[in-house]
This record gives C-alpha cells, sequence and structure tokens, in this order.
C-alpha cells in the first residue's frame, strides 16, 4: 500500500468478496497476566465500500462478558491493516494448524526492536489473520488463534 511495504495478503476487492454476512468467527485471545478469553466477530452487512461487524467477549464457558459493539470498516482500511515495512518484515509461504483447521497461508513476521508481531493468513480465508502473536524480549504477551467459524 505504500512504496517501503510489502504487498498485503489481500486486496481490499478479495476482503470485499470473502465478507459474507451471518459469519461468526470466535478466536481465543491471551494476554500476559489475564485470564484467557474467546472473541467473537460476526459479519453483519456489507456494501461495495465497507463492512459493519459486531464484536464481543466471552469467558471460556460461553459467558458473554461484554455486550455486543458494532463497528463498520473501509474494505482499504482493512487491507491496510496488514501492509507492513519491507526492511522490518519477512513473509514465508507456511501451513497453519489452529482449532478451526488446517490450511496453507503466509506468514508475516515484524520485528521493530525488541518486539515481534508475526501474522498468519490463510490464503483461502481473505482477511484477518487466523492467528497472531506478539512477543517482547522474547516473553509471549498476546495471542489469538481462530477456533472456530460458522458459516450461514
Amino acid at each position: 500500500m505504500r512504496p517501503d511495504h510489502h504487498p498485503t495478503p489481500f486486496t481490499a476487492d478479495e476482503i470485499r468478496d470473502a465478507f459474507v454476512p451471518g459469519t461468526i468467527v470466535r478466536s481465543r485471545v491471551e494476554r500476559a497476566g489475564a485470564e484467557p478469553v474467546v472473541h467473537v466477530r460476526v459479519s453483519i452487512a456489507a456494501d461495495p465500500d465497507g463492512g459493519i461487524y459486531e464484536f464481543w467477549t466471552e469467558g471460556l464457558d460461553g459467558r458473554r462478558l461484554e455486550e455486543p459493539v458494532q463497528q463498520r470498516s473501509i474494505w482499504r482500511e482493512l487491507q491496510a491493516h496488514a501492509s507492513m515495512p519491507a526492511d522490518a518484515t519477512t513473509i514465508d509461504p507456511v501451513t497453519i494448524d489452529v482449532p478451526m483447521g488446517t490450511f496453507d497461508g503466509l506468514r508475516y513476521t515484524r520485528v521493530d526492536g525488541d518486539t515481534v508481531d508475526t501474522f498468519w493468513f490463510a490464503t483461502s480465508m481473505p482477511g484477518a489473520p487466523i492467528r497472531m502473536e506478539r512477543r517482547v524480549a522474547g516473553e509471549l504477551v498476546f495471542s489469538s488463534t481462530a477456533i472456530e467459524e460458522q458459516r450461514p
């Protein structure tokens, strides 16, 4: 998206075309010093410029911990989330094994000082990475892993 950045794994059009209202994705989220939770994202509606999502967090027992929040995102903005500087990022083809399944994909690893952010994108699922993690000075401080997808 910028001349000094790698190409993104998906174009805005690919993200738009893969958006299916009614799709629910659950991801296990872990943060250092906190109990794991499940982040739920529901695709609500789309138009040529963007889509509307609803988000909430659940405990591992399925109990809602917060009220749902809706957010609209523009397809190009979603593409921009994966725009990473070429001089700080490596891209590797990988097989991704997550509770949701096994996928061919791309692993983007971005290094900024002692912080390493890694994003695993399933090439068959344009949009958000199905796994992410952040390490600071070698310590895992955040991870998000897709555990389930329900399509209408």
